[in-house]
Protein backbone atom coordinates (compact mmCIF):
# COMPACT_ATOMS: atom_id res chain seq x y z
CA UNK A 1 0.00 0.00 0.00
CA UNK A 2 0.95 3.29 -0.87
CA UNK A 3 2.41 5.83 1.93
CA UNK A 4 1.26 8.89 2.05
CA UNK A 5 3.35 11.72 0.39
CA UNK A 6 3.86 14.85 2.15
CA UNK A 7 2.88 17.87 -0.53
CA UNK A 8 5.96 19.60 0.12
CA UNK A 9 5.83 22.23 -3.18
CA UNK A 10 2.25 22.85 -3.36
CA UNK A 11 2.60 23.85 0.86
CA UNK A 12 5.78 25.70 0.11
CA UNK A 13 4.13 27.83 -2.63
CA UNK A 14 1.10 29.02 -0.40
CA UNK A 15 3.24 29.60 2.14
CA UNK A 16 6.03 31.39 0.00
CA UNK A 17 4.58 32.63 -3.34
CA UNK A 18 0.81 33.44 -1.72
CA UNK A 19 2.28 36.59 0.65
CA UNK A 20 1.92 34.47 3.99
CA UNK A 21 5.56 34.65 4.50
CA UNK A 22 6.16 37.93 3.38
CA UNK A 23 3.34 39.06 5.62
CA UNK A 24 4.08 37.83 8.60
CA UNK A 25 7.90 38.76 8.26
CA UNK A 26 6.39 42.02 9.35
CA UNK A 27 6.37 40.41 13.14
CA UNK A 28 9.60 41.74 14.39
CA UNK A 29 9.84 37.93 16.54
CA UNK A 30 9.44 36.24 13.05
CA UNK A 31 12.36 37.58 11.41
CA UNK A 32 14.07 34.84 11.57
CA UNK A 33 11.75 32.32 10.05
CA UNK A 34 12.91 32.54 6.40
CA UNK A 35 12.24 30.72 3.52
CA UNK A 36 15.22 27.51 4.19
CA UNK A 37 13.46 27.55 7.78
CA UNK A 38 10.38 26.82 6.20
CA UNK A 39 11.26 24.33 3.80
CA UNK A 40 13.76 22.72 6.38
CA UNK A 41 10.60 22.02 8.34
CA UNK A 42 8.55 20.82 6.23
CA UNK A 43 10.55 18.35 4.31
CA UNK A 44 11.17 16.80 8.60
CA UNK A 45 7.94 16.62 9.25
CA UNK A 46 7.46 14.91 5.82
CA UNK A 47 10.08 12.15 6.49
CA UNK A 48 8.89 11.53 9.94
CA UNK A 49 5.26 11.22 8.29
CA UNK A 50 6.36 9.13 5.66
CA UNK A 51 8.19 6.85 7.54
CA UNK A 52 6.85 6.66 10.95
CA UNK A 53 3.53 7.81 10.94
CA UNK A 54 1.83 6.83 7.77
CA UNK A 55 2.59 3.04 7.97
CA UNK A 56 0.58 2.98 11.07
CA UNK A 57 -2.37 4.82 9.57
CA UNK A 58 -3.88 1.34 8.28
CA UNK A 59 -2.52 -0.94 10.85
CA UNK A 60 -4.15 1.46 13.21
CA UNK A 61 -7.51 1.14 11.66
CA UNK A 62 -7.45 -3.14 11.49
CA UNK A 63 -6.34 -3.50 15.18
CA UNK A 64 -8.29 -0.40 16.74
CA UNK A 65 -8.04 0.25 21.02
CA UNK A 66 -8.93 -1.57 23.74
CA UNK A 67 -10.09 -0.97 27.65
CA UNK A 68 -8.79 -3.17 29.87
CA UNK A 69 -8.64 -2.54 33.58
CA UNK A 70 -9.81 1.20 33.08
CA UNK A 71 -6.67 1.43 31.14
CA UNK A 72 -6.48 2.08 27.26
CA UNK A 73 -4.29 0.58 24.73
CA UNK A 74 -3.86 2.12 21.49
CA UNK A 75 -2.70 0.00 18.40
CA UNK A 76 0.69 -1.73 17.86
CA UNK A 77 3.73 0.87 16.99
CA UNK A 78 2.02 4.23 18.30
CA UNK A 79 3.19 4.35 21.63
CA UNK A 80 6.76 4.68 20.24
CA UNK A 81 5.93 6.23 16.94
CA UNK A 82 4.80 9.40 19.97
CA UNK A 83 7.65 9.13 21.89
CA UNK A 84 9.80 9.62 18.91
CA UNK A 85 7.46 12.71 18.47
CA UNK A 86 7.80 14.17 21.19
CA UNK A 87 11.74 13.69 21.56
CA UNK A 88 11.90 15.54 18.19
CA UNK A 89 10.13 18.47 19.50
CA UNK A 90 6.88 18.67 17.01
CA UNK A 91 4.79 19.45 20.24
CA UNK A 92 6.23 22.94 20.59
CA UNK A 93 6.30 23.81 17.51
CA UNK A 94 3.65 27.05 17.91
CA UNK A 95 3.83 27.30 21.52
CA UNK A 96 5.04 29.91 23.45
CA UNK A 97 8.74 30.18 24.20
CA UNK A 98 8.20 31.46 27.82
CA UNK A 99 6.77 27.49 28.71
CA UNK A 100 9.40 25.74 26.09
CA UNK A 101 7.92 26.29 22.45
CA UNK A 102 9.12 27.20 19.76
CA UNK A 103 7.09 30.15 19.25
CA UNK A 104 7.23 29.68 15.26
CA UNK A 105 3.70 30.91 13.33
CA UNK A 106 0.76 29.02 12.69
CA UNK A 107 1.12 29.99 8.81
CA UNK A 108 4.54 27.55 9.31
CA UNK A 109 2.44 24.88 12.31
CA UNK A 110 -0.77 24.63 10.61
CA UNK A 111 1.00 23.38 7.17
CA UNK A 112 3.03 20.64 9.74
CA UNK A 113 -0.05 19.54 11.47
CA UNK A 114 -1.65 19.06 7.23
CA UNK A 115 1.00 16.68 7.47
CA UNK A 116 0.75 14.95 10.57
CA UNK A 117 -2.99 14.51 9.44
CA UNK A 118 -2.54 13.38 6.02
CA UNK A 119 -0.50 10.85 7.37
CA UNK A 120 -2.31 9.51 10.14
CA UNK A 121 -4.80 11.54 11.23
CA UNK A 122 -6.17 9.47 14.57
CA UNK A 123 -2.55 9.49 15.62
CA UNK A 124 -2.77 13.74 15.29
CA UNK A 125 -5.85 14.32 17.17
CA UNK A 126 -4.18 13.75 20.39
CA UNK A 127 -1.59 16.12 19.93
CA UNK A 128 -4.09 18.71 18.53
CA UNK A 129 -6.55 18.82 21.44
CA UNK A 130 -3.06 19.04 23.83
CA UNK A 131 -2.29 22.22 21.99
CA UNK A 132 -5.60 23.70 22.75
CA UNK A 133 -5.58 22.99 26.31
CA UNK A 134 -1.81 24.61 26.11
CA UNK A 135 -3.73 27.65 24.33
CA UNK A 136 -6.70 27.61 26.84
CA UNK A 137 -4.32 27.86 30.28
CA UNK A 138 -2.45 30.59 28.51
CA UNK A 139 -4.67 32.48 28.12
CA UNK A 140 -7.07 31.75 31.21
CA UNK A 141 -4.93 29.41 33.81
CA UNK A 142 -3.30 31.29 36.83
CA UNK A 143 0.52 31.69 36.99
CA UNK A 144 0.49 28.71 39.42
CA UNK A 145 -1.62 26.50 37.06
CA UNK A 146 0.69 27.49 34.06
CA UNK A 147 3.92 26.92 35.58
CA UNK A 148 2.53 23.29 37.13
CA UNK A 149 1.41 21.96 33.88
CA UNK A 150 2.18 23.98 30.87
CA UNK A 151 6.06 22.93 30.45
CA UNK A 152 5.00 19.15 30.49
CA UNK A 153 2.34 19.83 28.16
CA UNK A 154 4.27 22.12 25.50
CA UNK A 155 6.99 19.75 26.02
CA UNK A 156 4.38 16.69 24.99
CA UNK A 157 5.69 15.18 28.53
CA UNK A 158 1.82 15.10 29.21
CA UNK A 159 -1.26 15.50 27.23
CA UNK A 160 -4.88 17.17 27.55
CA UNK A 161 -7.96 17.12 26.34
CA UNK A 162 -11.33 19.04 26.30
CA UNK A 163 -14.53 17.79 28.22
CA UNK A 164 -17.63 19.23 26.87
CA UNK A 165 -20.05 16.62 25.87
CA UNK A 166 -22.17 14.44 27.81
CA UNK A 167 -24.78 12.26 27.49
CA UNK A 168 -28.04 14.65 27.40
CA UNK A 169 -25.49 17.93 26.40
CA UNK A 170 -24.31 17.81 22.62
CA UNK A 171 -24.52 21.02 20.83
CA UNK A 172 -26.82 22.30 23.35
CA UNK A 173 -23.90 23.16 26.03
CA UNK A 174 -26.22 24.41 28.41
CA UNK A 175 -27.50 21.32 29.08
CA UNK A 176 -24.55 19.88 30.91
CA UNK A 177 -25.20 19.09 34.38
CA UNK A 178 -21.54 17.73 35.64
CA UNK A 179 -20.77 19.59 39.70
CA UNK A 180 -18.24 20.90 40.57
CA UNK A 181 -18.47 21.97 44.46
CA UNK A 182 -15.32 23.75 46.64
CA UNK A 183 -13.94 22.49 49.28
CA UNK A 184 -11.33 25.14 50.24
CA UNK A 185 -7.66 25.90 48.82
CA UNK A 186 -8.81 26.74 45.74
CA UNK A 187 -9.93 22.67 45.04
CA UNK A 188 -13.09 21.90 43.27
CA UNK A 189 -14.56 18.70 43.44
CA UNK A 190 -16.28 17.54 40.59
CA UNK A 191 -18.72 14.38 39.63
CA UNK A 192 -20.27 13.59 36.48
CA UNK A 193 -20.21 12.07 33.30
CA UNK A 194 -19.03 13.16 30.03
CA UNK A 195 -18.61 11.04 26.27
CA UNK A 196 -16.92 11.60 23.48
CA UNK A 197 -13.36 12.44 24.71
CA UNK A 198 -10.91 12.29 22.57
CA UNK A 199 -7.72 10.25 24.00
CA UNK A 200 -9.49 10.71 27.47
CA UNK A 201 -7.63 7.81 28.61
CA UNK A 202 -4.21 6.58 26.42
CA UNK A 203 -0.91 4.46 26.92
CA UNK A 204 1.08 7.48 25.40
CA UNK A 205 2.01 9.59 28.72
CA UNK A 206 2.09 8.94 32.42
CA UNK A 207 -0.65 11.98 33.30
CA UNK A 208 -3.31 13.93 31.12
CA UNK A 209 -4.37 17.17 31.75
CA UNK A 210 -8.33 17.62 31.68
CA UNK A 211 -10.28 20.76 30.92
CA UNK A 212 -13.94 20.38 31.87
CA UNK A 213 -16.89 22.46 31.76
CA UNK A 214 -19.44 21.55 35.15
CA UNK A 215 -21.52 23.77 37.21
CA UNK A 216 -20.73 25.48 40.19
CA UNK A 217 -23.46 24.92 43.30
CA UNK A 218 -25.44 27.99 42.84
CA UNK A 219 -24.46 28.87 39.34
CA UNK A 220 -27.44 30.69 37.00
CA UNK A 221 -29.14 28.27 34.28
CA UNK A 222 -27.92 27.68 30.87
CA UNK A 223 -24.63 28.75 29.25
CA UNK A 224 -24.39 31.37 31.82
CA UNK A 225 -23.97 28.96 34.61
CA UNK A 226 -20.97 26.41 33.07
CA UNK A 227 -17.18 27.17 34.63
CA UNK A 228 -14.07 25.74 33.44
CA UNK A 229 -11.77 23.12 35.54
CA UNK A 230 -8.34 21.78 34.98
CA UNK A 231 -8.70 18.03 36.26
CA UNK A 232 -5.85 16.26 35.84
CA UNK A 233 -5.37 12.18 35.98
CA UNK A 234 -2.39 12.12 38.40
CA UNK A 235 -2.53 15.37 41.01
CA UNK A 236 0.08 17.29 40.17
CA UNK A 237 2.49 18.18 43.51
CA UNK A 238 3.51 21.97 44.45
CA UNK A 239 6.97 20.88 42.72
CA UNK A 240 5.54 19.35 39.50
CA UNK A 241 5.62 16.28 39.94
CA UNK A 242 2.78 13.64 39.81
CA UNK A 243 1.04 12.69 43.04
CA UNK A 244 -2.08 10.67 44.14
CA UNK A 245 -4.33 8.93 41.22
CA UNK A 246 -7.35 11.33 40.64
CA UNK A 247 -10.78 10.46 41.30
CA UNK A 248 -11.25 10.17 37.34
CA UNK A 249 -11.12 7.10 34.97
CA UNK A 250 -12.34 5.90 31.26
CA UNK A 251 -15.18 3.50 31.62
CA UNK A 252 -15.54 2.48 27.96
CA UNK A 253 -14.56 3.63 24.53
CA UNK A 254 -16.56 3.99 21.14
CA UNK A 255 -16.94 1.79 18.41
CA UNK A 256 -16.98 4.34 15.66
CA UNK A 257 -17.04 4.02 11.74
CA UNK A 258 -13.44 5.54 11.11
CA UNK A 259 -10.50 7.12 13.19
CA UNK A 260 -9.93 3.52 15.24
CA UNK A 261 -7.02 4.04 16.86
CA UNK A 262 -8.03 6.95 18.18
CA UNK A 263 -9.53 6.28 21.71
CA UNK A 264 -13.07 7.75 22.16
CA UNK A 265 -13.95 7.52 25.71
CA UNK A 266 -16.57 7.98 28.38
CA UNK A 267 -15.34 9.61 31.08
CA UNK A 268 -16.50 8.89 34.50
CA UNK A 269 -15.74 11.62 37.38
CA UNK A 270 -16.42 11.49 40.94
CA UNK A 271 -17.60 7.82 41.65
CA UNK A 272 -16.81 8.42 45.59
CA UNK A 273 -16.37 11.70 46.71
CA UNK A 274 -15.13 13.49 43.29
CA UNK A 275 -12.22 14.48 41.12
CA UNK A 276 -10.31 17.19 42.10
CA UNK A 277 -10.17 20.08 40.33
CA UNK A 278 -9.13 23.38 39.88
CA UNK A 279 -11.44 26.82 38.45
CA UNK A 280 -9.70 28.44 35.32
CA UNK A 281 -11.02 31.88 34.73
CA UNK A 282 -13.65 33.52 36.26
CA UNK A 283 -16.44 31.66 37.64
CA UNK A 284 -19.57 30.92 35.17
CA UNK A 285 -17.24 32.04 32.34
CA UNK A 286 -16.24 28.27 30.99
CA UNK A 287 -17.53 28.48 27.78
CA UNK A 288 -16.29 32.01 27.18
CA UNK A 289 -12.75 30.35 28.30
CA UNK A 290 -13.47 27.00 26.29
CA UNK A 291 -13.59 28.80 23.02
CA UNK A 292 -9.74 29.79 23.25
CA UNK A 293 -9.43 25.82 22.39
CA UNK A 294 -12.56 25.34 20.45
CA UNK A 295 -12.07 28.15 17.82
CA UNK A 296 -7.81 27.02 17.36
CA UNK A 297 -9.88 23.31 17.11
CA UNK A 298 -12.37 24.55 14.59
CA UNK A 299 -9.33 25.52 11.69
CA UNK A 300 -7.10 22.41 13.06
CA UNK A 301 -10.64 20.15 12.01
CA UNK A 302 -10.52 22.07 9.06
CA UNK A 303 -7.15 21.02 7.98
CA UNK A 304 -8.19 17.61 8.99
CA UNK A 305 -10.42 17.77 5.63
CA UNK A 306 -8.01 19.25 3.69
CA UNK A 307 -5.49 16.32 4.92
CA UNK A 308 -7.43 13.10 4.19
CA UNK A 309 -9.12 14.92 0.90
CA UNK A 310 -4.97 15.16 0.18
CA UNK A 311 -4.38 11.92 0.70
CA UNK A 312 -7.31 10.44 -0.81
CA UNK A 313 -6.38 12.07 -3.68
CA UNK A 314 -3.17 10.66 -4.02
CA UNK A 315 -4.21 7.38 -3.36
CA UNK A 316 -6.63 7.73 -6.26
CA UNK A 317 -4.28 9.12 -8.60
CA UNK A 318 -1.51 6.25 -7.64
CA UNK A 319 -4.36 3.52 -8.82
CA UNK A 320 -5.27 5.56 -12.10
CA UNK A 321 -1.58 5.51 -13.28
CA UNK A 322 -1.26 1.66 -12.36
CA UNK A 323 -4.93 0.60 -13.02
CA UNK A 324 -5.66 -1.00 -16.99
CA UNK A 325 -9.05 -0.89 -18.26
CA UNK A 326 -10.34 -0.54 -21.34
CA UNK A 327 -9.42 1.00 -24.66
CA UNK A 328 -8.94 5.38 -24.83
CA UNK A 329 -12.37 6.62 -25.93
CA UNK A 330 -12.92 5.89 -29.77
CA UNK A 331 -10.08 3.94 -30.23
CA UNK A 332 -11.27 0.30 -31.70
CA UNK A 333 -8.23 -1.43 -31.59
CA UNK A 334 -4.74 -1.41 -29.88
CA UNK A 335 -3.76 -1.59 -26.02
CA UNK A 336 -5.49 -1.30 -23.00
CA UNK A 337 -4.69 1.39 -21.22
CA UNK A 338 -4.26 2.77 -17.49
CA UNK A 339 -7.98 4.65 -16.62
CA UNK A 340 -6.00 8.11 -15.69
CA UNK A 341 -6.34 8.04 -19.92
CA UNK A 342 -10.20 7.91 -19.50
CA UNK A 343 -11.89 11.49 -19.63
CA UNK A 344 -14.10 11.31 -16.78
CA UNK A 345 -11.29 9.19 -14.37
CA UNK A 346 -9.16 12.70 -15.38
CA UNK A 347 -12.14 15.06 -14.61
CA UNK A 348 -12.89 13.23 -11.07
CA UNK A 349 -9.26 13.54 -10.37
CA UNK A 350 -8.97 17.02 -11.41
CA UNK A 351 -12.15 17.62 -8.99
CA UNK A 352 -10.25 16.52 -6.64
CA UNK A 353 -6.49 18.28 -6.86
CA UNK A 354 -8.12 21.76 -7.59
CA UNK A 355 -10.22 21.64 -4.34
CA UNK A 356 -7.80 20.25 -2.30
CA UNK A 357 -5.07 22.76 -3.68
CA UNK A 358 -8.41 25.74 -3.14
CA UNK A 359 -9.24 24.67 0.44
CA UNK A 360 -5.11 24.46 1.39
CA UNK A 361 -4.90 28.30 -0.08
CA UNK A 362 -8.01 29.53 1.82
CA UNK A 363 -7.09 27.83 5.10
CA UNK A 364 -3.43 29.37 4.73
CA UNK A 365 -5.02 32.74 4.59
CA UNK A 366 -6.90 32.06 8.00
CA UNK A 367 -3.65 31.07 9.54
CA UNK A 368 -1.66 34.43 8.60
CA UNK A 369 -4.90 36.12 9.77
CA UNK A 370 -4.63 34.27 13.22
CA UNK A 371 -0.60 35.11 12.91
CA UNK A 372 -1.45 38.80 12.34
CA UNK A 373 -4.00 39.05 14.71
CA UNK A 374 -1.88 38.64 17.48
CA UNK A 375 0.86 39.66 16.64
CA UNK A 376 1.41 42.31 14.17
CA UNK A 377 2.84 45.49 15.42
CA UNK A 378 -0.19 48.00 14.24
CA UNK A 379 -3.31 47.93 16.62
CA UNK A 380 -5.71 48.63 14.09
CA UNK A 381 -4.02 46.04 11.69
CA UNK A 382 -4.29 43.26 14.12
CA UNK A 383 -8.46 44.12 14.74
CA UNK A 384 -8.51 43.85 11.22
CA UNK A 385 -7.23 40.18 10.91
CA UNK A 386 -9.05 39.35 13.59
CA UNK A 387 -12.05 39.95 12.01
CA UNK A 388 -11.17 38.37 8.82
CA UNK A 389 -10.08 35.43 11.11
CA UNK A 390 -13.86 35.38 12.15
CA UNK A 391 -15.23 35.35 9.02
CA UNK A 392 -12.93 32.28 7.72
CA UNK A 393 -13.30 30.37 10.73
CA UNK A 394 -16.42 28.76 9.94
CA UNK A 395 -16.06 28.44 6.59
CA UNK A 396 -12.46 26.79 6.74
CA UNK A 397 -14.04 24.32 9.11
CA UNK A 398 -17.31 23.58 7.38
CA UNK A 399 -16.59 24.30 3.84
CA UNK A 400 -12.85 22.23 3.76
CA UNK A 401 -14.70 19.42 6.06
CA UNK A 402 -17.70 18.90 3.76
CA UNK A 403 -15.31 19.09 0.35
CA UNK A 404 -12.73 16.59 2.89
CA UNK A 405 -15.68 13.96 2.11
CA UNK A 406 -16.66 15.02 -1.18
CA UNK A 407 -13.28 14.21 -2.09
CA UNK A 408 -12.90 10.79 -0.20
CA UNK A 409 -15.59 9.73 -1.70
CA UNK A 410 -14.57 10.42 -5.43
CA UNK A 411 -11.42 8.88 -4.60
CA UNK A 412 -13.47 5.35 -3.74
CA UNK A 413 -15.19 6.10 -7.31
CA UNK A 414 -12.01 6.39 -8.92
CA UNK A 415 -11.55 3.05 -7.43
CA UNK A 416 -14.45 1.34 -8.75
CA UNK A 417 -15.12 -1.44 -7.26
CA UNK A 418 -12.08 -1.59 -5.25
CA UNK A 419 -12.44 1.01 -3.86
CA UNK A 420 -15.60 -0.83 -1.64
CA UNK A 421 -12.71 -3.21 -0.51
CA UNK A 422 -10.79 -2.25 2.66
CA UNK A 423 -7.71 -3.63 1.94
CA UNK A 424 -6.95 -1.12 -1.14
CA UNK A 425 -7.46 1.34 1.98
CA UNK A 426 -9.49 3.95 -0.03
CA UNK A 427 -12.52 3.49 2.19
CA UNK A 428 -10.43 4.20 5.23
CA UNK A 429 -10.22 7.92 4.06
CA UNK A 430 -14.02 8.35 3.37
CA UNK A 431 -14.74 6.58 7.06
CA UNK A 432 -12.28 8.60 8.81
CA UNK A 433 -12.86 12.08 7.11
CA UNK A 434 -16.71 11.61 8.11
CA UNK A 435 -16.49 13.00 11.84
CA UNK A 436 -14.94 16.20 11.13
CA UNK A 437 -18.19 17.86 9.94
CA UNK A 438 -19.28 16.80 13.18
CA UNK A 439 -16.40 17.48 15.11
CA UNK A 440 -16.09 21.20 17.13
CA UNK A 441 -19.36 21.89 15.87
CA UNK A 442 -21.67 20.20 12.91
CA UNK A 443 -21.77 22.05 9.66
CA UNK A 444 -24.92 23.55 10.33
CA UNK A 445 -23.83 25.18 13.86
CA UNK A 446 -20.45 26.81 11.91
CA UNK A 447 -23.63 28.23 9.30
CA UNK A 448 -25.05 29.88 12.22
CA UNK A 449 -22.22 31.09 13.80
CA UNK A 450 -21.29 32.57 9.67
CA UNK A 451 -24.58 34.14 9.26
CA UNK A 452 -25.32 35.34 12.81
CA UNK A 453 -22.27 36.46 15.01
CA UNK A 454 -19.71 37.10 12.00
CA UNK A 455 -22.36 38.84 9.22
CA UNK A 456 -25.43 39.74 10.07
CA UNK A 457 -24.09 40.93 13.71
CA UNK A 458 -22.04 43.39 12.04
CA UNK A 459 -23.94 44.06 8.92
CA UNK A 460 -21.94 42.49 6.86
CA UNK A 461 -18.92 45.16 7.25
CA UNK A 462 -16.01 42.36 7.27
CA UNK A 463 -17.95 40.31 4.71
CA UNK A 464 -18.56 43.46 2.33
CA UNK A 465 -14.99 44.31 2.83
CA UNK A 466 -13.25 40.58 1.98
CA UNK A 467 -15.80 40.86 -1.14
CA UNK A 468 -14.50 44.52 -2.13
CA UNK A 469 -10.70 42.77 -1.92
CA UNK A 470 -12.03 40.39 -4.44
CA UNK A 471 -13.33 42.25 -6.46
CA UNK A 472 -10.36 45.24 -6.42
CA UNK A 473 -8.46 41.77 -7.55
CA UNK A 474 -10.03 41.59 -10.74
CA UNK A 475 -7.71 44.46 -12.35
CA UNK A 476 -4.57 42.20 -11.42
CA UNK A 477 -6.29 40.14 -13.34
CA UNK A 478 -7.18 42.18 -15.80
CA UNK A 479 -3.53 42.83 -16.60
CA UNK A 480 -3.23 39.27 -17.88
CA UNK A 481 -6.32 39.09 -19.71
CA UNK A 482 -3.83 37.82 -23.05
CA UNK A 483 -3.50 34.15 -21.46
CA UNK A 484 -6.69 32.69 -22.33
CA UNK A 485 -6.67 30.62 -18.97
CA UNK A 486 -6.43 33.83 -17.02
CA UNK A 487 -9.01 35.63 -19.21
CA UNK A 488 -11.88 32.75 -18.20
CA UNK A 489 -10.90 32.36 -14.58
CA UNK A 490 -11.30 36.37 -14.41
CA UNK A 491 -14.81 35.93 -16.11
CA UNK A 492 -15.85 33.20 -13.68
CA UNK A 493 -14.70 34.68 -10.72
CA UNK A 494 -16.56 38.05 -11.44
CA UNK A 495 -19.68 36.37 -11.39
CA UNK A 496 -19.19 34.38 -8.72
CA UNK A 497 -18.23 37.59 -6.33
CA UNK A 498 -21.75 39.13 -7.62
CA UNK A 499 -23.26 35.82 -6.65
CA UNK A 500 -21.56 36.10 -2.95
CA UNK A 501 -22.10 39.65 -2.66
CA UNK A 502 -25.84 39.19 -3.73
CA UNK A 503 -26.33 36.35 -1.15
CA UNK A 504 -24.67 38.59 1.72
CA UNK A 505 -26.49 41.76 1.21
CA UNK A 506 -29.73 39.04 1.25
CA UNK A 507 -28.59 37.30 4.58
CA UNK A 508 -27.70 41.38 6.33
CA UNK A 509 -31.39 42.53 5.39
CA UNK A 510 -32.94 39.74 6.31
CA UNK A 511 -31.47 37.80 9.49
CA UNK A 512 -32.85 40.59 11.86
CA UNK A 513 -36.52 40.48 11.33
CA UNK A 514 -36.56 36.56 9.99
CA UNK A 515 -33.92 34.91 11.00
CA UNK A 516 -35.85 31.66 10.55
CA UNK A 517 -35.37 32.16 6.93
CA UNK A 518 -31.81 33.11 7.00
CA UNK A 519 -31.14 30.20 8.67
CA UNK A 520 -33.02 27.89 6.23
CA UNK A 521 -30.45 29.23 3.90
CA UNK A 522 -27.11 29.45 6.38
CA UNK A 523 -25.34 26.09 5.17
CA UNK A 524 -25.93 26.91 1.84
CA UNK A 525 -24.01 30.62 2.27
CA UNK A 526 -21.55 29.21 4.18
CA UNK A 527 -20.08 26.96 1.33
CA UNK A 528 -20.73 29.90 -0.98
CA UNK A 529 -18.24 31.35 0.47
CA UNK A 530 -16.02 28.58 0.01
CA UNK A 531 -16.45 28.05 -3.21
CA UNK A 532 -15.86 31.70 -3.94
CA UNK A 533 -13.37 32.33 -1.74
CA UNK A 534 -11.65 29.31 -2.59
CA UNK A 535 -12.26 30.42 -6.07
CA UNK A 536 -10.60 33.61 -5.60
CA UNK A 537 -7.43 31.92 -3.93
CA UNK A 538 -7.02 29.62 -7.00
CA UNK A 539 -7.23 32.46 -8.92
CA UNK A 540 -4.41 34.15 -7.23
CA UNK A 541 -2.17 31.31 -7.58
CA UNK A 542 -3.01 31.77 -11.25
CA UNK A 543 -1.88 35.08 -11.46
CA UNK A 544 0.98 34.16 -9.34
CA UNK A 545 1.96 31.23 -11.56
CA UNK A 546 1.65 33.10 -14.62
CA UNK A 547 3.80 35.49 -13.47
CA UNK A 548 6.75 33.25 -12.44
CA UNK A 549 6.67 31.76 -15.76
CA UNK A 550 7.04 34.81 -17.69
CA UNK A 551 10.22 35.80 -15.03
CA UNK A 552 11.88 32.26 -16.27
CA UNK A 553 10.71 30.38 -13.56
CA UNK A 554 12.20 26.85 -13.75
CA UNK A 555 9.75 24.73 -12.08
CA UNK A 556 7.85 24.74 -15.34
CA UNK A 557 5.84 21.76 -15.23
CA UNK A 558 4.54 23.53 -11.62
CA UNK A 559 3.02 26.40 -12.65
CA UNK A 560 2.19 25.02 -15.71
CA UNK A 561 -0.05 22.55 -13.74
CA UNK A 562 -1.14 25.52 -11.57
CA UNK A 563 -2.88 27.24 -13.93
CA UNK A 564 -4.60 24.67 -16.01
CA UNK A 565 -5.80 23.39 -12.38
CA UNK A 566 -6.81 27.16 -11.37
CA UNK A 567 -9.07 26.94 -15.11
CA UNK A 568 -10.89 23.59 -13.90
CA UNK A 569 -11.70 25.33 -10.67
CA UNK A 570 -13.32 28.05 -12.88
CA UNK A 571 -15.19 26.12 -14.95
CA UNK A 572 -16.15 23.09 -13.26
CA UNK A 573 -16.46 24.58 -9.63
CA UNK A 574 -17.36 28.42 -9.08
CA UNK A 575 -20.57 27.92 -11.40
CA UNK A 576 -21.87 26.12 -8.20
CA UNK A 577 -21.90 29.76 -6.35
CA UNK A 578 -25.03 30.50 -8.41
CA UNK A 579 -26.99 27.32 -7.46
CA UNK A 580 -26.13 28.24 -3.49
CA UNK A 581 -26.95 31.67 -4.37
CA UNK A 582 -29.99 30.80 -5.42
CA UNK A 583 -31.20 28.48 -1.99
CA UNK A 584 -29.85 31.28 0.03
CA UNK A 585 -32.80 33.75 -1.50
CA UNK A 586 -34.74 31.96 -3.05
CA UNK A 587 -35.27 28.57 -0.79
CA UNK A 588 -36.48 28.70 2.54
CA UNK A 589 -39.95 28.76 2.33
CA UNK A 590 -39.36 25.17 0.80
CA UNK A 591 -37.37 24.36 3.65
CA UNK A 592 -39.85 25.05 5.85
CA UNK A 593 -43.13 24.49 4.31
CA UNK A 594 -44.29 21.08 6.16
CA UNK A 595 -45.08 20.70 9.44
CA UNK A 596 -43.84 17.82 11.65
CA UNK A 597 -46.29 15.81 10.73
CA UNK A 598 -45.71 15.79 7.08
CA UNK A 599 -41.92 14.35 6.92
Amino acid sequence: MAEYSAPLRDMQFVIKELGGLDAIGMVPEWHEVTSDLVDALLEQAGKFATGVLSPLNWTGDRSGCRLEDDAVITPPGFQDAYRQFQAAGWPALSCDPEFGGQGLPHLVGHRVSEIWNGANMSFCLGPMLTSGAVNAVVRHGTEEQKRLVLPKLVSGEWMGTMNLTEPQAGSDLSAVRARATPVGDGRYRLQGTKIFITYGEHDWTPNIIHLVLARLPDAPEGVKGISLFLVPKFLVNADGSMGARNEVKCVSIEHKLGIHASPTCVMAYGDKEGAVGYLVGGENRGLEHMFTMMNLARLEVGLEGIALAERAYQKALSYARERVQGREIGARSGERVTIIHHPDVRRMLMTMKAQVEAMRALSTLASVALDLSHRHPDRAERMKQQGLLDLLTPVVKGWCTEQGIEVASLGVQVHGGMGFVEETGAAQYLRDARITTIYEGTTGIQAMDLIGRKVAAEKGMTARAVIAEMRAFDKELAGSSGHPALGEIRRALAEAVSALSDATDWVVETYPHNARAAAAGAVPYLKLWGVVAGGWQMARAALTAKTMLDGGAEDFDFYRAKIATARFYAEHILPHAHGFKSAVVNGSASVLALDEAQF
